[in-house]
């Protein structure tokens, strides 16, 4: 028995449709501010990282976006208290990345 004769047999009256259901996905807008996000460089208990700060919107908005940067650019990182930490320098690349989804930069540090 497959898994639509079992179906058939759990609910009788159900008449399945044939049309596929319509779901609109809208790509979530990111808030652009005029002031520059901070792209820094420090070292935190021996390891290199790089800081971005500086952002005006909504933290679920910076948290979005620091996931982003985290899968483009395959490393880890985190969200602390209004700032992306992210594992290792990697100023240019973000600052790349910000700048094609039209923030502006300053980086600062080294």
């Amino acid at each position: 028995m497959d898994l639509q004769d079992q179906l058939k047999n759990l609910f009788p009256d159900h008449v399945p449709s044939n049309e596929p259901e319509e779901t609109e996905e809208t790509a979530h807008e990111l808030f652009v501010q005029k002031e520059p996000m901070i792209c820094k460089f420090e070292k935190r208990k021996g390891k290199v990282t790089t800081i971005i700060e500086g952002y005006e919107g909504n933290d679920e908005d910076f948290k979005i976006l620091a996931k982003e940067i985290k899968t483009k650019l395959s490393v880890g990182g985190s969200f602390k208290d209004g700032a992306i930490i992210i594992q290792g320098d990697y100023r240019d690349k973000i600052m790349k990345i910000l700048q094609e989804k039209g923030f502006k930069t300053k980086r600062v540090g080294g």
